[in-house]
């Protein structure tokens, strides 16, 4: 059957009443828990259930209405987290960006990551019970159905290496097979991911009127150039013919782990080194000259 207008208002009323329902957890997490390294965890967890959890029906949106309809979901989502999650990212590579600083030692940050794990991985059985009503024709067979992995891996060079089979993010279209090497769909995500926290940082800094809807539309512009089926640039290969976009290895893990196309070390690799390796280096970008020049420009323009 078709998608339908209903079937969208019903993708639409899923993602707000996830949306709700984070809410007022945040809500007795801030009032009923005292010690704030708990409280911290909690919060975390909470995140990226939520983030997951909508994310979720987005690659039902994605699949059945577009890139386009994607994008504008995830642009609003995007906007209303960076103004209620508080301390919280929802984001494993944070707290190791906090520990490379100083900002964390190494047991909280590692705590922290793991609540964020437990909680993207919670948060499937939640969506499974939304799915399983069924009550438009959009999620037929989509809570206990086999889900496949979006980047599929080919064999290369570095076979000997690592066990290349079938290389993965949130599906724009889960029918179709995008063929990526391991180590490209890797540095896809390095790359995006380094990019995604420079500018997070540069806006940090100079604090501009809109720097949460500006690093909204950022963040929602690499995720959408991360799936988008690109046009062929040179033989075997497709402009980004790309990763998914993910860049959140708690979000990877929750929508696509263990799904068929790809192996466990064959995700890490992509989701979760790729990703860490970019934020890790961002740090150092950072501080490169030529951002910082900027960054002290814009600094004497602004005042």
């Amino acid at each position: 059957m078709p998608a339908t207008i209903i079937a969208l208002a019903v993708s639409t009323l899923y993602i707000v009443f996830t949306v709700w329902l984070a809410h007022w957890l945040r809500l007795y997490a801030t009032y009923f828990i005292e010690q704030p390294l708990v409280k911290s965890l909690f919060l975390e967890a909470i995140a990226t259930a939520e983030l997951c959890g909508a994310c979720f029906e987005l690659i039902i949106i994605a699949d059945n209405w577009g890139v386009s309809m994607y994008a504008i979901y995830l642009f609003v989502l995007t906007v209303y987290w960076s103004m209620t999650w508080g301390d919280a990212s929802a984001c494993p590579y944070t707290h190791l960006e906090d520990m490379v600083l100083g900002n964390k030692s190494v047991r909280i940050a590692f705590l922290l990551i793991w609540a964020e794990f437990l909680g993207g991985i919670a948060v499937f059985k939640y969506i499974q019970v939304l799915w399983a009503l069924e009550i438009v024709s959009t999620h037929k067979n989509r809570a206990f159905g086999d889900c496949t992995t979006d980047l599929q891996a080919r064999p290369s060079l570095l076979r000997g290496c690592i066990m290349l089979r079938n290389v993965m993010t949130i599906p724009i279209n889960s029918t179709r097979n995008t063929v990526v090497p391991v180590l490209i769909g890797a540095l896809i995500e390095c790359v995006a991911t380094c990019i995604c926290r420079v500018v997070s940082r540069v806006l940090g800094d100079l604090n501009p009127r809109f720097s949460t809807v500006i690093d909204s539309f950022v963040g929602t512009s690499l995720v959408v150039a991360g799936r988008r089926e690109p046009p062929i640039l040179f033989d075997g290969m497709k402009a980004f013919n790309y990763s998914g976009g993910y860049f959140n290895p708690a979000l990877a893990t929750s929508l696509k782990c263990g799904c068929l196309g790809t192996t466990f070390i064959e995700h890490v690799t992509v989701y979760w080194i790729g990703a860490c390796v970019g934020s890790i280096a961002s740090l150092r970008v950072y501080k490169m000259p030529f951002v910082q020049n900027f960054v002290e420009q814009r600094k004497e323009k602004i005042a």
